[in-house]
């Protein structure tokens, strides 16, 4: 393994000069303050309208729901989703909990908890799919087989760096939210209990497992959900890398299969097999919540295996056909 460690400080010196590393960290300080922005003005609306009353806002929220149940217009998908938030709501209420409450971590929690699906997997895919294929366009990969070490270390030295820069977009992401969107609600709320332990079943919430856990504590096992998401989401991205030569279709493939992942975590309820696919299992922290998983049967553990399979899989496929292929033609 020693002589690695000169590879994996290459790939890393390679990585830092890449611009679109400091975009990813551009595009967080710019898109994190609008989010904040418009949560700030939802929190002065709500206030104006419920004088600062948490309980009747949230009860107004359970109204809401409540009553969409008996419209025509609401598709019967959203409705199991209402009737599982209804009774999440209820038990926060019945505890004397606010769920929102408002402040930064709150804030930084329920952002990267929207953000999993899509966004995080976006910023994580733009330095993983050219890793390979943007040294084969530029035509660097040649240079870089032609020294005396073996295949599967020049690769592994890449995916190596791939998850130290991985885990610090992930890690970044939070502490940007967090120090953004501190300024505007403060920064106090890490021991605020939040409920975890729901368990779904069709409709009915099961409350038998349900206790309360501080906001540290709960966003330490978020970060770690969407981190193992976004190592898989990366492995994936490198195995495109792998298998293509230009980076534009890189791109193009790993961006469509995860727009393609958030338009069938809605659609897909009726569709079985759709959950062996790896962008439906992607909102892992939505397992924490309790959310309504999106094809009945799936669960926390289901999904990670899901997920693992298509991680391994990928790592095998792009070593096999790294080692293999003639790449430098």
């Amino acid at each position: 393994m020693s002589n690695i460690m000169p590879l994996i400080r290459n790939e890393t010196i390679k990585m830092v000069k890449k611009k679109r590393l400091y975009i990813i960290f551009i595009v967080l300080a710019v898109l994190v303050p609008m989010f904040t922005y418009a949560q700030m003005k939802s929190a002065e609306n709500n206030r104006d309208k419920f004088g600062g009353d948490w309980r009747l806002e949230l009860q107004q929220a359970i109204t809401d729901n409540q009553n969409s149940l008996g419209s025509d217009r609401v598709p019967e998908e959203y409705k199991k989703y209402r009737t599982v938030y209804i009774q999440q709501m209820q038990y926060y209420l019945e505890n004397d909990i606010n769920p929102k409450e408002p402040g930064g971590v709150t804030f930084t929690r329920e952002f990267m908890n929207n953000a999993v699906g899509l966004f995080i997997p976006l910023l994580i895919m733009a330095i993983a799919s050219d890793l390979v294929s943007g040294e084969r366009t530029t035509g660097t990969i040649k240079m870089l087989l032609t020294r005396p070490v073996k295949r599967w270390k020049v690769l592994l030295s890449k995916l190596i760096t791939l998850i130290m820069f991985v885990s610090i977009i992930v890690v970044s992401a939070y502490v940007i939210c967090y120090v953004i969107s501190g300024a505007v609600f403060g920064y106090k709320g890490f021991g605020m209990p939040i409920f975890t332990g729901f368990k779904v079943v069709g409709t009915d919430v099961d409350m038998s497992e349900v206790h309360a856990v501080d906001q540290w504590l709960y966003m330490l096992m978020q970060a770690g959900l969407i981190w193992f998401v976004s190592i898989i989401v990366a492995m994936l991205a490198f195995m495109v890398s792998v298998l293509v030569r230009s980076t534009a279709a890189s791109i193009v493939i790993m961006m469509a299969a995860l727009i393609a992942g958030t338009i069938l975590t809605s659609m897909a309820a009726s569709w079985q097999s759709a959950k062996y696919l790896f962008m439906v299992n992607l909102e892992l922290p939505n397992y924490l919540s309790g959310g309504l998983p999106p094809i009945e049967g799936m669960n926390l553990g289901f999904s990670l295996i899901v997920l693992s399979v298509w991680g391994i899989a990928s790592l095998f496929v792009s070593f096999i056909v790294f080692t293999k292929r003639d790449i430098l033609n």
